[in-house]
């Protein structure tokens, strides 16, 4: 079979980045696959150096000349199925394909929390109107299943996928807190936030978006201090324009706190792997995550992992059996079990081992990618 990938915006998220490292090794993997994506942005010259035949194809007031450019490239390249990573771009594709033995399939990346009412709108008719509609996990599957109330035998879960092999530098060493570290790279962010050797350097790493809750990590934080712990914490992730307060709120509680000496925002960094890489360990709180990349990655690179008890990071831990797990909103929980991890990490730091053997094997990319091509065999 033969796929198209519809995309919205090419800028940095999660979902791009995926779709990327797919199409990146789309061949390899024996898929078949085109792209087009309705706006550019940072990641464009990326997509189109990926190997996929990829087109910008704008989505402008007149929607009639949109249908039918969409309709003429796909069946110039012969699509068997379009492939979908938003509602809207499921609604299109269901117009364009009208008369067509084309099928149509929706990955949910997210929850409904933040849609609009016309995105609701949207929502509630395409997903009974798709032939598949693909989670990133079940907890995803069975909200979305008991809301909508929709055909069990249509919605399929597919773990997201992760392309490894750009941290396969991180190295697992017994170095200070039995970290991974990077050759010859070991001590690069040290050096750029001027930190002495012995300071503890941890981390999280996600955009300021609704549904993430790095506010609990700056209370936690506040509690460390008060420990006298010499650490230092980075938040790696951008603010966000049309959610600006969640940046500021936690700026401003860091300043109030009297600790900016102790933490960074980095904003977004294409350094990623590097950076987790030379943490000492990762700390993440959710609200509502769909599936948590940020935390795999984590995971993969051997580092002690802390996340909060949202019954999706359960899932992807194997209920904490790759993962230290604290309850939700509760900075002390968290205060507890990371003081634990600083009496004594031999747990811990096997703990972080066993669980960058398991995502490797279990969210790999090619897995991913097989899993995508179970589902188009089905349709």
């Amino acid at each position: 079979m033969k796929i198209a990938y519809l995309l919205g915006s090419l800028n940095r998220g999660g979902t791009e980045t995926l779709l990327l490292d797919v199409f990146r090794n789309a061949a390899a993997n024996q898929l078949d696959a085109i792209a087009v994506y309705r706006k550019s942005g940072v990641f464009e010259p990326e997509f189109l150096a990926s190997g996929v035949l990829t087109t910008k194809l704008p989505l402008r007031k007149n929607l009639l000349s949109y249908f039918v450019c969409l309709r003429k490239l796909l069946i110039k390249n012969n699509i068997n199925a379009v492939h979908a990573q938003q509602p809207l771009d499921a609604l299109l594709a269901l117009i364009a394909t009208r008369g067509l033995d084309v099928k149509i399939i929706l990955t949910l990346h997210g929850y409904d929390l933040q849609e609009s009412r016309v995105g609701k709108m949207i929502l509630s008719f395409i997903l009974k109107r798709t032939d598949a509609n693909i989670y990133v996990s079940n907890a995803q599957r069975e909200y979305y299943q008991k809301k909508y109330r929709l055909d069990e035998n249509k919605q399929r879960v597919v773990y997201n996928g992760i392309s490894f092999r750009k941290f396969d530098g991180a190295l697992v060493s017994t170095r200070g807190a039995t970290l991974s570290r990077t050759p010859n790279k070991e001590n690069m962010l040290r050096d750029e936030l001027k930190l002495p050797p012995d300071t503890m350097l941890f981390g999280t790493v996600g955009n300021f978006l609704p549904g993430r809750d790095q506010l609990t990590i700056c209370k936690f934080l506040k509690l460390l201090k008060k420990e006298d712990v010499s650490f230092h914490f980075v938040f790696v992730g951008k603010r966000v324009e049309n959610s600006s307060d969640l940046y500021d709120d936690c700026v401003n509680y860091c300043r109030q706190n009297n600790l900016l000496e102790n933490v960074s925002f980095l904003g977004s960094r294409e350094d990623v792997p590097g950076i987790l890489s030379q943490l000492d360990a990762f700390v993440y709180a959710t609200d509502h995550d769909t599936f948590g990349i940020g935390v795999v990655e984590a995971m993969a690179v051997g580092i002690p992992v802390f996340v909060n008890d949202w019954v999706v990071m359960s899932e992807i831990t194997d209920d904490g059996k790759y993962a230290t797990i604290y309850k939700t909103k509760d900075e002390q929980d968290l205060l507890r079990h990371f003081l634990l991890f600083l009496q004594d990490k031999t747990d811990f730091l096997t703990k972080a081992a066993n669980a960058s053997s398991f995502v490797r094997q279990k969210y790999g990319i090619e897995n991913h990618i097989e899993k995508l091509k179970q589902v188009y065999s089905e349709q």
